[in-house]
């Protein structure tokens, strides 16, 4: 792999959708499944409130019975958030992933408002193209014309 520090805020991804906690659960899962997301942020940038993940949709409405159409996203979001700096650099994010085991981080700026959304897919894909191997095969692959 290369040498070199790669910093949140250059990976993340910058626009993302918030969902209100009085919600539904049916209007987030409609709305993760127009966005191809398996979460979303609750609140505003200013105020981030929890994270809801499809893993939430299914263990605690779906397994449980629930009504979608009536559950509120505030009862069955995960309140304890986990977040990094948009100056941290992706090594920190990643011990953060790992030490509480999450798959994706909301990125604050300094004044601690929510500025962009970090995801284990995003850090897998930027370690791929930083590996050596990878970057070679597809180098060959473009020298050579092929289709990738």
């Amino acid at each position: 792999m290369r040498n070199t520090t790669v910093l949140v805020s250059e990976i993340m991804a910058k626009a993302l959708e918030f969902i209100a906690p009085d919600a539904t659960v049916q209007e987030a899962a409609t709305l993760m499944g127009e966005l191809d997301v398996g979460a979303l942020p609750v609140g505003s940038a200013e105020d981030l409130l929890g994270i809801l993940t499809d893993r939430d949709i299914l263990f605690r409405v779906v397994a449980e019975g629930g009504d979608s159409t009536r559950v509120r996203v505030r009862e069955v979001m995960s309140s304890s958030v986990f977040s990094c700096r948009d100056t941290d650099t992706l090594a920190t994010a990643m011990d953060i992933m790992g030490a509480y085991h999450v798959r994706r981080l909301p990125v604050l700026d300094e004044a601690k408002q929510v500025v962009g959304w970090l995801t284990l897919s995003d850090v897998s894909r930027r370690l791929l193209l930083e590996t050596d191997t990878i970057r070679n095969a597809l180098g060959e692959l473009s020298a050579s014309g092929q289709d990738v």
